[in-house]
């Protein structure tokens, strides 16, 4: 471990794990909390489109992506509460539209048809310092509205009608919230991969929810379960050999099943001590 931090590459992924795992922590944490998984995987395959789009035009993909994230983010904002088209409907149109472009566009171009591995699993020994920068810009703001908003987006999260009652601006909150999980998606993609995202978004949430309820503490420990998963597959994507998204969620899997198993068998413990003592 320690002669792999001489390498500018590796110190780079470590950092892009971290930045990671905190703003898909925080978001991902939003995301479960309202119950908005598919909503997210909507918006993860339709970033295929801006992609496939990039290739063609001869532009960064991920800048594609961020369109297309954010345009499917708002525009499945939009068409769930001013349309009559169902959330789900809107959201499997989007999905289906973002793979078909995609698709089509990384067809049509010309010369050698480019790898998409990166893409869809993840290469997150590939981040470069201008990645990192945006990274971390991105988790600033993502923090600090969290931060500043928190008792808003609590409520944005479980008890939107509330806030109406207090003649809050509930739907620009939604906007923007959706904004960022988008953001969170597109930053995610070089980490995991639009595959296995929705993965980060969740499997670390779940594995807090066991511990905790609150939802400040499942933000915390959603991090550091984040953290511990996104570095343990960082190092054996790099010894093994193998996609670094596929390793990181392997890791976060394994982390769940360990800390449920432990729950279960802390709890049939102590029901058994307390059974004892009547």
């Amino acid at each position: 471990m320690i002669e792999l931090l001489q390498y500018d590459f590796f110190i780079n992924a470590i950092i892009a794990a971290i930045l990671t795992s905190i703003t898909c922590g925080i978001i991902g944490t939003y995301i479960v909390s309202k119950r908005i998984v598919f909503i997210s995987g909507g918006i993860t395959h339709t970033s295929f489109g801006g992609i496939g789009l990039g290739y063609y035009l001869g532009f960064n993909p991920l800048l594609g992506a961020t369109v297309f994230s954010l345009l499917a983010a708002w525009i499945i904002e939009f068409m769930s509460k001013k349309t009559d088209v169902r959330e789900d409907s809107a959201i499997a149109i989007l999905w289906s539209f973002g793979m078909a472009i995609g698709i089509i566009f990384i067809f049509i171009t010309p010369g050698y048809a480019p790898n998409l591995m990166s893409y869809l699993f993840g290469s997150i020994l590939t981040i470069s310092y201008l990645d990192i920068v945006i990274m971390l810009s991105v988790t600033i703001a993502i923090s600090l509205f969290f931060a500043i908003f928190y008792k808003t987006i609590l409520f944005t999260a479980f008890d939107e009608h509330y806030l109406k009652t207090r003649n809050i601006p509930v739907d620009i909150f939604n906007y923007i919230l959706m904004g960022f999980v988008a953001l969170a998606i597109v930053l995610s993609i070089k980490a995991v991969g639009i595959i296995l995202i929705i993965s980060l978004l969740t499997i670390p949430q779940s594995t807090a929810n066991l511990f905790v309820k609150d939802f400040g503490k499942i933000i915390i420990y959603s991090i550091i379960i984040g953290v511990t998963g996104s570095l343990s597959g960082l190092l054996a994507s790099y010894y093994m050999d193998i996609p670094s998204g596929a390793s990181i969620i392997f890791f976060l899997v394994i982390i769940f099943i360990v800390l449920r198993t432990v729950k279960a068998v802390t709890f049939k413990t102590e029901k058994g001590s307390s059974g004892v003592s009547r």
